[in-house]
């Protein structure tokens, strides 16, 4: 196991090719990928595994899947990924998608902290979520992680214009 990061409670790890299954559980859930507005298909979770492993390459990191430590239960991922919110350089997003059975536990808000520390430790200035507009969930998760609401975007996706708040942190606490 690849572990990057550990907390209270959890173990942050790499995903792997393996991880198709544990996957499956959240991407293919359509309450889940409620902000997505629709659950992936088996190509599409291949898809989302690829493109953790290339982040891994080249940005020295992307979205770890996140295991309990008392049973090491598979129950989400939570990292760091590049994202363009329409800057001249793409910032740095703390994500995180979780099984439904696993919310409401205050899992996300752990892994996000954990995620935002990781990032100032390795000497980046200021971190971001960038959330569904009617994601009131996740928003929660980024105000208990200190961030501020910055402003606003809209993503265009699987054929829909979906707006998103855009919400940060600064190391100095800003």
């Amino acid at each position: 196991m690849d572990k990057i990061l550990e907390t209270e409670r959890l173990v942050l790890r790499a995903l792997d090719g393996n991880d198709f299954e544990n996957l499956c559980t959240i991407l293919q859930d359509a309450e889940v990928m409620y902000a997505y507005e629709h659950a992936f298909s088996d190509a599409e979770v291949r898809e989302w595994i690829a493109r953790q492993l290339e982040r891994y390459q080249r940005d020295g990191f992307g979205l770890w899947g996140v295991l309990q430590k008392s049973t090491g239960a598979f129950i989400g991922q939570c990292g760091l990924t590049m994202q363009d919110i329409g800057r001249v350089a793409p910032v740095v997003e703390i994500g995180y998608l979780f099984r439904k059975d696993a919310w409401h536990q205050g899992y996300a808000t752990e892994a996000a902290a954990a995620c935002r520390e990781y990032a100032f430790g390795r000497g980046m200035d200021e971190v971001y979520s960038i959330i569904r507009d009617t994601n009131a969930a996740s928003r929660r998760v980024a105000l208990r992680n200190g961030m501020k609401l910055r402003g606003s975007i809209v993503k265009h996706y699987y054929g829909m214009d979906m707006p998103h708040d855009i919400y940060s942190v600064r190391r100095d606490g800003e």
